[in-house]
């Protein structure tokens, strides 16, 4: 058995290729790898040597020759591919291991060049890889260092890959090549080159929004069934995920997660994750009914659990705290889907153990930074339209105090201001059109996805009052502008006594009168949330 072993990322290579030749594999190898492994005493045939033909153009030009090609592309059982091999003196390559030049890791470094970024494509590894993932049958192509245990582990016990594993390693093989030109594609036409730049020395300003998206998604989990029985579903994931996002959860008990938990629990997540004291998110319909921040989990969770409890009922529990024995036995009063939480104590499972159908979830928080991945966060926002999608930087605008414009007479209290920013921060995370009556670190009221602000004001109302709670000096948040001065009249007509929203609308000096009137605080960010 020959094994042509090619990579760029040497992790484990050594000790893999030390194991191929204690079962009596030949190791043949090229440039940097064939040094290494002749370096830690390993028998290993340069191809060079194998080609009889030197490496050429900086290392451009080793691997593409017939008999590299000629022994991964040969039919075993096609008595003329062999009948070939024989009579122009080639070999079978039975194992092939390649992993490609670093391209994603070199563009992703500040300062690459052009330069840089092309000579990292590489063009004889991915050549050989297809190759040998076409040949599947009777070539097996490893291109990542997780490959190689499985590989071990069935030569050893029986001297060859069953076709099984082959087929798998093939398939993997392609699902890489299709990554890194998609990679290569999106870097490229998102660069603008100009006529007189040297390429040696173009750090070239890229694109948002590439010539072509090459978006690729590997699959979680088949789903029972999509937002409806009769719709079929699967849960994708990025192929670097972002720490702390609601793929890289753990799910530690519970039955299996559905369509719908998925897309509420990543709402849930989203949104308590924001807050930088101990949260509870509790959602329904994708929607938060109630939002709280205080000194501990159990805190938190009761006050949010105050704004609508009849919401809340078989809804998707998020907080940003773990769960200790406390909350864990408030929180199982209830009917809940999904508990998420970065952790739980050893009496918070206990708890759960007599509610088995619960769906806990472990995730941790996201390590924090300044780019939208650090913060475990989407850096886009795609939408599907017929036959089109629609692409948009993800809505990660966070507003401080600083961005804040007072633009009454009467001036917000610290407390109000306080409340005014907590309702924002809620309001992002409401469906369009969002009001939000917040008080004290909770929310009273929520109104959400009505076609008119005036209505989604007046759910807002009706909500409180079937809570029992009083909205009477509280601070409302509205994800867009009043276009007309109704709407704040209905707010402040419900108890509300400080307004935050973006401002922006013709009649904005309309609604200032009016809350000067009104006698209530006013503040305009900037910015809107609008979330369809």
């Amino acid at each position: 058995m020959n094994a042509l072993i090619s990579v760029s990322d040497k992790t484990g290579i050594v000790e893999f290729a030390r194991a191929l030749h204690a079962l009596g594999v030949r190791l043949l190898s090229t440039g940097g790898t064939a040094q290494l492994l002749a370096r830690e005493g390993l028998p290993v045939t340069e191809v060079a040597e194998l080609t009889q033909f030197p490496e050429m153009l900086d290392g451009r030009v080793k691997t593409l020759h017939p008999k590299v090609h000629g022994g991964l592309l040969a039919r075993r059982d096609v008595p003329a591919h062999m009948a070939a091999l024989a009579e122009h003196g080639i070999d079978t390559i039975d194992l092939l291991v390649v992993n490609l030049y670093p391209f994603e890791s070199t563009v992703a470094k500040a300062g690459c060049t052009l330069a840089d970024a092309i000579e990292n494509i590489d063009i004889g590894g991915p050549a050989m890889v297809r190759s040998a993932a076409k040949n599947w049958k009777d070539v097996g192509v490893l291109t990542d260092a997780s490959q190689y245990p499985a590989v071990l582990a069935e030569l050893k016990a029986g001297g060859r890959l069953s076709d099984r594993l082959r087929f798998a390693l093939s398939v993997a093989a392609f699902n890489r090549i299709a990554q890194y030109d998609g990679a290569i594609s999106d870097y490229l036409s998102s660069v603008d080159f100009e006529d007189g730049q040297e390429a040696a020395s173009y750090v070239p300003v890229r694109h948002l929004f590439p010539g072509q998206s090459n978006g690729i998604f590997t699959k979680v989990q088949d789903l029972r069934y999509g937002e409806n029985s009769h719709q079929s579903a699967a849960l994708y994931r990025d192929l670097h995920p972002a720490p702390g996002s609601i793929v890289t959860g753990e799910q530690l008990q519970g039955k299996e997660l559905s369509y719908n938990n998925i897309a509420d629990a990543d709402a849930a997540w989203e949104c308590v994750k924001s807050f930088k004291l101990p949260a509870c998110v509790i959602v329904k319909h994708a929607n938060p009914c109630g939002v709280a921040v205080s000194t501990n989990a159990l805190e938190a969770y009761s006050k949010a659990f105050q704004t609508d409890p009849t919401s809340a009922f078989g809804g998707i529990i998020a907080l940003n705290r773990p769960v200790d024995g406390a909350a864990a036995q408030q929180i199982a009063k209830q009917f809940v889907e999904v508990l998420m939480a970065p952790d739980f104590a050893p009496e918070a499972l206990e708890v759960f153990k007599a509610k088995a159908n619960v769906r806990l979830m472990k995730i941790a928080l996201p390590p924090g930074g300044d780019t939208p991945w650090q913060q475990g966060r989407n850096a886009m926002h795609a939408q599907r339209v017929g036959s089109g999608l629609l692409l948009q930087t993800a809505d990660n605008h966070e507003l401080l105090l600083p961005d804040v414009r007072v633009v009454t007479e009467r001036q917000p209290t610290q407390e109000e201001m306080q409340d005014l920013l907590f309702a924002w921060k809620v309001a992002k995370y409401v469906k369009s059109n969002a009001i939000v009556f917040c008080k004290g670190g909770m929310t009273m009221g929520v109104g959400a996805g009505q076609m008119s602000r005036l209505d989604s004001a007046r759910i807002a109302s009706i909500k409180a009052q079937a809570a029992g709670l009083s909205l009477a000096g509280t601070a409302v948040a509205s994800d867009a502008f009043f276009p007309f001065r109704d709407g704040l009249d209905v707010v402040v007509d419900a108890g509300a006594t400080s307004v935050i929203q973006p401002g922006g609308s013709m009649r904005d000096q309309e609604v200032i009168d009016a809350a000067n009137e009104r006698g209530v605080a006013m503040v305009f960010t900037g910015v809107r949330h609008f979330r369809h």
